[in-house]
């Protein structure tokens, strides 16, 4: 898909309430309440009989009317280069739309949608509410139906799929800690490495059944989770191979109490993946995912202590 580049952009709540959301966007439609029977006056132009109807449905009062008038124009108006944005189950929406502007029996109107709407950037990445930013997404708060949009330069890049300077230089700099990270795990003995696993798991809310340190043969932690109510059996290794994975797996399965399965290394030769394809019990942690989990758990100081 190519690149986006509107001349304007405005936010259009489909119904009040979102009652029209999915059908809109399902029909590939903008649609606009504001009933009257000024349809034709609308696409003639002739904004003084729209302006007096509504300043009489609004009881005189000259500020809503100027918003309700202005909102109207806007959907007769805006030509075929507005990027028109909404919001549904909390991922944003956009399209362009046909200039035609048509009655429904309702006295709503509609404009059909050029192509489709679209829920991800150009490249196909969902566009996700959490994931834009907040003076964006606080226009669904809007009481009206159109308005204009905060940071459009920000959302244009966002929906083309480009990644701001400063964020793209904080990507960058998470690489390169989650990098090294990865450096200092592999060099820690192996009882501190079994340690650093029990404090992910404890900063995770997990919490264990008993001590670190072969209780059991076959298991180097036993831990329970009080929000999933379920019971893991955690094996550590430092250095691996399929053939320790698949003897701990079998042990694992010869458990009736365990729910999951993690078993958790950081220098292997073999991709473990395949052997357990298809079984959501069973997680696998290599050094990578140790590394980003020590990063969001806010562990890396304690790992530099523990090498210095």
């Amino acid at each position: 898909m190519q690149e986006i580049n509107p001349t304007q952009v405005r936010f259009i709540k489909l119904g009040e309430g979102g009652e029209w959301e999915a059908s809109c966007i399902a029909e590939g439609v903008i649609r606009l309440g504001y009933h009257s029977p000024h349809h034709q006056d609308s696409l003639d132009g002739n904004w003084y009989a729209v302006r007096q109807f509504w300043f009489n449905a609004r009881k005189g009062n000259g500020a809503t009317t100027s918003s309700s008038v202005n909102q109207i124009r806007a959907f007769y108006e805006l030509d075929e280069h507005c990027l028109w944005i909404t919001f549904y189950k909390k991922r944003l929406y956009w399209c362009f739309a046909d200039t035609k502007v048509e009655e429904l029996f309702d006295l709503s109107r509609v404009r059909n949608v050029i192509g489709q709407w679209s829920s991800c950037d150009i490249h196909g990445k969902p566009l996700r509410v959490e994931n834009i930013d907040g003076r964006v997404t606080k226009v669904q708060g809007y009481r009206g139906t159109i308005c204009s949009v905060e940071m459009q330069d920000y959302l244009i890049k966002k929906i083309n799929g480009h990644t701001i300077d400063q964020v793209q230089t904080a990507k960058d700099s998470l690489q390169r800690l989650r990098d090294e990270v990865e450096e200092l795990i592999k060099g820690l003995w192996w009882h501190d490495f079994e340690l650093l696993i029990d404090l992910i798991f404890s900063k995770s809310g997990w919490q264990r059944f008993s001590v670190l340190g072969k209780t059991e043969k076959d298991i180097d932690l036993d831990v329970y989770s009080p929000a999933t109510q379920k019971r893991a059996f955690v094996q550590i290794k430092s250095f691996t191979s399929k053939s320790d994975f698949e003897y701990y797996l079998k042990s694992y399965d010869e458990y009736e109490q365990f729910d999951e399965m993690y078993f958790i290394y950081h220098t292997c030769k073999y991709d473990l993946a395949p052997t357990v394809e298809g079984r959501k019990d069973i997680h696998l942690w290599d050094l990578s995912r140790i590394a980003r989990l020590v990063v969001s758990s806010g562990l890396v100081e304690w790992l530099i202590n523990k090498r210095s």
